[in-house]
């Protein structure tokens, strides 16, 4: 099968995002890989936005809008979406996060060539107004031990082969989810990074990503309560993850301010 025909299904968990959606949506119609169904995860109990995102999709039968009768969260409503998918390869893209137009294609036809199962790309971080502020550049592979020390994946840079689908499943857990889902899956499969700026990955100084506490405490969790590691060395994991985190931030930086 040529890789035109593949069918590539993309995973969206929507929560109050309308002021992003749009752009969000726009970046999976400008792609030039055209063979593809978006599963939107609609989890919001307030459905003043659900008009909105119809309006939005319009009568594109690549799209399909799932709602959650309750608020489920990130994790449970990307799982859902999983398990709707038809697609030879599963994408992500979170609700504020945009694609370039070669992102499907590229990616893809890179997977074929390589036999590999799952990829992620460099990315530049956006802040609300679309600024770049800063750039992530990816390690050709990443390892287990390498993830131990360092959570270097977007999500919404990951494209997987549906043949692990049953493998693929987030934690609910309020961050740190898809952190959890790449140390299971990099003790199996061999995670390849394409060097190449795909993706736009938005910081939003409200989102619960951005809150340190938050972060640093589900990141005791992983060690802690997912990969089952004693108190001490969790700790000492937490503490290695976070140093490694404000040095990473300091480099990506400086090489953006340098390019």
């Amino acid at each position: 099968m040529k890789p035109k025909n593949i069918l590539i299904s993309v995973v969206i968990p929507y929560f109050k995002k309308r002021k992003y959606i749009n752009s969000c949506i726009k970046s999976i119609l400008n792609q030039n890989h055209k063979k593809i169904e978006v599963i939107i995860v609609y989890d919001d109990e307030n459905r003043e936005d659900l008009i909105y995102l119809k309006k939005i999709v319009k009568r594109d039968k690549r799209f399909k809008i799932v709602l959650n009768k309750k608020n489920q969260g990130v994790s449970i409503s990307r799982n859902i979406g999983i398990k709707k998918t038809k697609g030879k390869f599963i994408a992500f893209l979170d609700a504020d996060d945009l694609w370039e137009k070669n992102k499907l294609k590229f990616q893809l036809n890179f997977m074929i060539k390589n036999k590999t199962d799952i990829t992620h790309t460099n990315y530049k971080v956006i802040n609300d107004e679309n600024k770049i502020i800063r750039i992530m550049k990816v390690e050709k592979f990443l390892t287990f031990k390498k993830l131990l020390n360092s959570c270097d994946i977007g999500l919404s840079t990951v494209m997987i082969s549906s043949r692990i689908k049953k493998l693929i499943s987030f934690k609910k857990i309020k961050t740190k989810e898809d952190y959890i889902l790449w140390l299971n899956l990099s003790k199996k499969y061999q995670i390849v990074g394409i060097n190449k700026f795909l993706t736009k990955w938005r910081k939003s100084e409200n989102s619960l990503s951005s809150s340190t506490i938050q972060k640093i405490t589900d990141a005791y969790k992983v060690y802690n309560k997912y990969l089952d590691y004693n108190v001490i060395y969790s700790a000492y994991r937490t503490f290695i993850l976070s140093i490694n985190y404000t040095l990473k931030l300091f480099k990506q930086k400086f090489i953006y301010k340098n390019v």
